[in-house]
This record gives C-alpha cells, structure tokens and sequence, in this order.
C-alpha cells in the first residue's frame, strides 16, 4: 500500500487528468458503464438519494403528523456533477423533482449520448438545460444558480487541492439557501489510489478534512443501505456554506 506521501505525489503527476479522461472515453455510454457493470445498484441508489434529500424538499415530520423542520430548497435548479450520461439526472434530480438541471461532464461521448438519446425527451420538454462537457477541476458554476449541486461517484478523480477548490466554487453557484450533496464511497482505512482510472477513495474523515477546509459546513451524514456485499462503503453528506 503506498504512503500518504506516495499517494499525494500520484495524484499531482501531469498525466493524472489525462488517464482518467482516456480511461472513461474507453467505457460504453450506458448506464451499466456508468455503474461499472453494476447496473443492478441503480433502484437502490436511486431510493437512498431520494430519502436522503426528501426532508430538505419536503420538511420532516414528526409525532402527529406535526413539521419538526422545515424544507430548505425549492424545487427550482440542480446541477448533477461527474454526470455520465444522466443516469443521476434522470432517475434521481428529475424525481425529487426539481425543475430543471444542469449536467456537467468531461467525456463527449456521454454528453452526446445524453443529448441525443438518454436525455433527449427531457431535454425537449425543457426539464434538462445545459450539458457542459469539461471536468470538475475547471468547472465555475453560475454565481448563485443551484438549489443543489450534487457530487455522485466523480469527486474522487479530483486532487485533494482542486477538490477543495471546486467546493469553493459551488459555494458561490448556490443560491441563498443552497446545498451541495456528495456521494461518494468509503475506504475503510488509508486512502486508495487506483492508478488505471486515477482515482482515489478517500475515507471518511478525509472526505470531512477537506470539506471543513473548502468552509463547508456538514448538516446531514448517512450510509447508503442495500449495496452488494464486497463493495466499498457509500456515504451521503450533505453540506452548506
């Protein structure tokens, strides 16, 4: 296993965006591409984002059917983050439902799938807006755009700088009473590099490090159930600025 040291100097090689942009060019444009050939996952990760973000929609309820919070976002304007092909968007954004959202993603071809098939009838009944095709590491949302920023299963391709950066960023594209949402899996003790995609799967704690470090601040926290056993963990966070 490589040193803290070793890890960090992997991920600040030239070449660490370049891999991970030829590794995902290489993946078919579909959902279980996206999922890594673990389509199967998707009704459950999909039920566990939906009841994790529901009471910041909807409010919470408590003993006689009495509002104990209130809800915080509209259902206004999402951006859905290291997008695919719209696999979050769709299943997930569309259903919260918020009104329209935004994808960002940094591969053409699932931009293009998104665009021309996936998404299509969304995107024709205006529910999708832009697809902005460019990685986290340079994407600046709009001043004060988004309800919700959501981070799926991308955030690792990011160094622990820019990932700090990027948050930093999505702060200012929130609107008053905004939040960005993360999710992302779990490694269990020291982070892991994977050198194939140029990844890492930060653990807990270092996912927190470098939130608190972007002036974040962590409202709600929360492991995704149902997963298949020999999986990384996946947590939820939500956050505010």
């Amino acid at each position: 296993m490589s040193t803290a040291n070793e890890q960090s100097q992997l991920m600040e090689r030239p070449e660490w965006y370049t891999k991970a942009q030829d590794y995902w060019n290489g993946v078919t444009p579909t959902v279980d591409g996206m999922l890594g050939g673990f389509a199967v996952v998707d009704p459950v990760d999909v039920k566990g984002s939906l009841d994790f973000v529901d009471e910041f929609v909807h409010g919470k309820k408590g003993t006689n059917n009495v509002m104990v919070k209130k809800p915080v976002l509209t259902d206004g304007y999402a951006c859905d983050c290291g997008a695919g092909i719209g696999r979050v968007t769709k299943n997930f954004l569309l259903q919260v439902p918020f009104k329209k959202v935004d994808l960002v993603e940094q591969a053409p071809s699932f931009c293009e799938q998104a665009k021309k098939e996936y998404l299509a009838k969304e995107i024709q009944e205006g529910r999708v807006g832009q697809v902005i095709c460019q990685g986290l590491q340079s994407f600046t949302p709009e001043e004060g755009k988004y309800d919700l920023i959501w981070c799926q299963w991308v955030l690792g391709h990011l160094t622990d700088e820019h990932l700090v950066e990027f948050f930093k960023r999505c702060a200012k594209g929130l609107k008053v009473n905004g939040l960005i949402g993360v999710k992302e899996n779990n490694a269990s003790g020291e982070a892991l590099i994977d050198d194939e995609d140029s990844s890492v799967t930060r653990p807990n704690d270092e996912l927190k490090r470098l939130f608190k470090e972007a002036g974040l601040t962590l409202i709600k926290e929360e492991v995704q159930r149902g997963l298949p056993q020999g999986l990384f963990a996946v947590r939820m966070y939500m956050l505010k600025k």
